[in-house]
């Protein structure tokens, strides 16, 4: 049976979705280090109330060994009412520290799992937008929710009670071998099965759960893509395609289930084993012992008793243990962000001006495979500049490059002088803003959604941002205007009004350079034009880079670069481009009809 082997299929098939690492066992190691040292009170607390309550357990067995030794050596009036007396004390503090055991384990399994889904927000927020752009949707969501599932037992259960059995069963061994020395070999008898069982299981589950941990993403990846793009699929008839990769998504998670499963077959009866040869060997060797008299009838008694309370932690630990390596795989999962590279940037570099330039710049989302090749602009401070092509030219991603999302490859995009790329975060977001065709709604009043740009601003501010999008009759219509709760179980939104609610965060925001990826684009046409010209008196002076489809947006630009096959194929005005008689006038005129 131990020479079954896991699922034959590679790992990696399922791997490839996952573009957020996993953490090392180095990280891992590192982070549960610092865990512990935040709580390490905690852990010493939760150790002494533990210890307390073991040792009251182990006063039964002494009381009752001491009453057999006296019966054995002929007493006729043993002390039973100071016995029981003593036992009913011992009973009363087991009993109320047990109960503090218990409050305490669990108090310190919620503060850990605070702290561990605190530092796994922070640090995904902070990570590089290039990175949560191309980050897989079942990624995301099966480390969000799954893995911090997963570590909420693990941490709120698992770790407590690993602590309190270790501090148990090693006060028992010790007792046991304080009570008799060669009881001690009788413990030992069991251990060789169990280590021969624990070795190999603990060589293969680490791997197979996070195969299994990986199988799950995929599948939860494959079905968010396949909901999110329904209509899409509905349209080229891709249903068959789509349920054949989830079919298969599937299949390779449950495979892996079931080889887990089969591993954890294995152990369990293994550990039934451990707990009967523990018994056995202290009956037949300490009877044996006790006929050579090299032990009495009263410690054979007490050693026995203990060495059946041992079962309980050992049998706990081996449970939590194994508990602990699936959670090991989710928390390598969620610590695994903290080896992202951190291009958080250099604090002391700060642009020098507002010219927004491109050198030579190539970049491509796969290796070997480049989208853009050489693009080389300059943008001056106030200018107008419009982005348009074919589908699949490249022009969102300059975009991403020049608002700082993503870093060139080859080549340079400078603010004022200054690498984009080389700033921090928050500098960018200072300077340039992306506004795309993907709006979020938070949960809450509307006023906490326009405030994430500008905690600071005025109502009046509010409503002059709201205004400036063409959004103050709607808000104002809202039950309780900017008190109305939005998003998910409030009031919903329409897709034009959360992208209003997005450029008018944008106003608050304030920034000189903005990139506009089709921002107005879930809008009709004709309230298009007027909330364009809306927001065209609030940007005036600003730089604005605007993606667009909609060629009246290009027509109303300074300057337009055609973006096709990767590369800047003309670059003018609307007059100066429809004259030369190129790509642009093509499209102009397609577009007109």
């Amino acid at each position: 049976m131990i020479g079954v082997k896991p699922p034959e299929f590679d790992p990696a098939s399922t791997e490839h979705v996952t573009t957020l690492p996993v953490a090392g066992r180095t990280t891992v190691r590192a982070y549960v280090r610092e865990l512990s040292l935040r709580h390490r009170r905690a852990f010493a607390v939760l150790v002494a109330v533990n210890s307390v309550a073991v040792l009251a357990s182990m006063v039964g067995p002494y009381l009752l060994g001491g009453l057999i030794q006296d019966l054995a050596d002929g007493e006729t009036e043993p002390p039973l009412g100071r016995t029981l007396a003593f036992f009913a004390v011992a009973l009363a503090v087991q009993a109320v520290f047990v109960r503090m055991v218990r409050l305490r384990g669990a108090v310190l399994g919620e503060r850990m799992l605070a702290d561990l889904r605190e530092d796994f927000l922070v640090r995904a927020v902070g990570l590089p937008p290039g990175v949560l752009e191309r980050a897989g949707t079942g990624d995301l969501l099966a480390r969000i929710n799954t893995d911090v599932d997963r570590l909420a037992k693990a941490m709120r259960e698992a770790v407590p009670q690993m602590a309190i059995a270790v501090v148990w069963a090693a006060l028992l061994v010790a007792a046991i071998v304080f009570t008799s020395p060669p009881l001690g070999l009788s413990v030992l008898l069991a251990v060789p099965v169990l280590v021969v069982v624990c070795v190999w299981y603990f060589r293969r589950a680490p791997a197979g759960y996070r195969s299994e941990a990986a199988g799950y993403a995929a599948v939860a990846g494959a079905l968010a893509e396949t909901v999110d793009a329904g209509r899409t699929i509905e349209a080229h008839r891709l249903e068959r395609e789509r349920i054949g990769l989830s079919d298969r998504r599937v299949g390779e998670w449950t495979a892996w289930e079931r080889y887990t499963l089969w591993l954890r077959s294995v152990l369990i009866p293994a550990i039934n084993v451990y707990h009967a040869l523990i018994l056995i060997g202290v009956l037949l060797l300490g009877g044996w012992f006790t006929l050579q008299g090299w032990m009495t009838v009263g410690e054979l008694t007490t050693g026995a008793l203990l060495a059946q309370m041992l079962i309980e932690p050992v049998g706990m630990i081996l449970r939590w243990l194994d508990e602990l390596q699936v959670a090991q795989v989710s928390l390598a999962r969620l610590v695994g962000v903290r080896e992202v590279e951190d291009d958080g940037g250099d604090a002391s570099l700060v642009p020098g001006g507002r010219e927004l330039a491109a050198d030579r710049v190539r970049f491509g989302y796969l290796a070997g495979s480049d989208v853009l090749h050489g693009v080389s602009l300059d943008v001056p401070p106030g200018t107008r500049m419009a982005l348009v092509g074919p589908s699949g030219a490249g022009k969102s991603t300059l975009g991403r490059l020049l608002a700082g999302i993503y870093a060139p490859r080859v080549g340079e995009v400078t603010l004022g002088g200054a690498r984009l790329a080389g700033m921090t975060a928050e500098r960018v977001r200072e300077q340039v803003a992306l506004v795309n065709q993907e709006h979020h709604v938070f949960v809450g009043p509307l006023r906490d959604n326009l405030l994430l740009a500008r905690t600071d601003a005025a109502d009046a501010e509010l409503w002059a941002a709201l205004g400036a999008v063409d959004a103050g009759d709607w808000v104002r219509a809202l039950p309780d205007g900017l008190d109305s709760e939005v998003g998910s179980g409030g009031l919903s939104v329409t897709p034009a009004q959360a992208q209003q609610i997005a450029l008018a965060r944008l106003v608050l925001a304030d920034p000189h350079t903005l990139v506009l990826d089709e921002a107005t684009s879930l809008l009709d046409p004709r309230a298009a034009r007027h909330l364009e010209r809306s927001l065209a008196r609030v940007l005036e002076g600003r730089t604005v880079i605007a993606i667009a489809h909609r060629l009246h947006t290009a027509h109303d630009a300074d300057v337009i670069a055609v973006v096709e096959d990767g590369r800047i194929s003309e670059l003018g005005s609307h007059d100066e481009l429809v004259a030369a008689g190129g790509a642009y006038a093509a499209l102009w005129r397609s577009w007109h009809g």
